[in-house]
């Protein structure tokens, strides 16, 4: 065999290796899952709380929280990030019950309470299975998903088939396997990633109104990418623009706090487009020139 044979064979050999790394340990890279004992806790100052648990058809339980509003006037299923529980997350809710908002949140497979293996598959039956227990309670108008970076493929995917009132994605990505071929390019990313997370085939078949909110300094998922996402149903969409807001701190922003405060407040008014300029074709010759 000649050298360079061999050398190709090393070359192989190395990548067979790197996409065999990739595969079995990408939960460990993608999720930053914090264990909670079941006889933990849960405290918010000045938030009433009340803790529940969800068993699956497949033996999973799904631990979560309701954070109750004074006269409630809806409810928002706020769908996390890919770290820690909802112990800490759970500090974000009075964004929400201070609009009059009741609020749902739940751990994924494995984070806090919550049990069982985590496929993309299971945890999208379990967020249907809780969107279920929500709408047993509150007519779907009156539900809002709000889906927080990894979250925001599951909250979309949710509002593809159900009705909500709206959809809220906060630092969304186009799909999990763009998101990783910025990192790795030359991997063959659509065999071995288990959870793609295609949020832009999901919004295809949204028909609720879509707010997408995402600062322009985010280095983790590009600003650009909420762009690309609100042209997919564009007549339904506002892109909101928290200008130097990054990945983790649109929530220390005032202008973030200004549009979650109109969005969840307003009430959709149909514009009178009569009399306005939207069929005007712009042009620089004039009408009346001769050629």
């Amino acid at each position: 065999m000649q050298q360079w044979q061999y050398i190709l064979l090393i070359v192989l050999g190395a990548y067979l290796a790197l996409s065999l790394f990739l595969y079995f340990l990408q939960d460990y890279f993608l999720f930053k899952p914090e264990k909670l004992p079941p006889e933990f806790q849960f405290y918010y100052e000045n938030q009433q709380t009340e803790e529940y648990n969800i068993e699956t058809r497949d033996g999973a339980t799904i631990n979560g929280l309701r954070f109750i509003a004074k006269n409630p006037k809806g409810v928002v299923f706020y769908l996390k990030g890919n770290s820690k529980s909802i112990k800490g997350w759970g500090k974000f809710a009075v964004d929400f019950t201070r609009h009059g908002y009741d609020v749902i949140m739940v751990d994924y497979r494995g984070f806090g309470k919550s049990t069982g293996r985590r496929t993309q598959k299971a945890v999208k039956r379990d967020m249907q299975v809780v969107y279920n227990k929500i709408k047993e309670k509150v007519p779907e108008k009156y539900i809002i998903l709000y889906g927080r970076s990894l979250g925001s493929g599951f909250a979309t995917k949710l509002a593809s088939m159900n009705n909500p009132k709206m959809l809220i994605l906060d630092a969304p990505y186009y799909s999990l396997s763009k998101v990783a071929k910025k990192f790795i390019p030359f991997m063959p990313l659509s065999l071995l990633i288990k959870f793609p997370m295609p949020t832009y085939k999901w919004l295809k078949y949204v028909n609720c109104p879509i707010h997408i909110i995402h600062g322009t300094d985010d280095r983790l998922i590009p600003y650009k990418t909420s762009v690309k996402l609100s042209r997919i149903k564009a007549k339904i969409t506002t892109l909101h623009t928290v200008i130097g807001g990054g990945h983790k701190n649109l929530n220390t922003f005032e202008s973030y706090h200004k549009m979650l405060s109109e969005i969840v407040n307003a009430r959709p008014k149909k514009v009178n487009l009569e009399g306005s300029s939207i069929d005007v074709i712009h042009t620089s010759r004039p009408t009346n020139a001769k050629v």
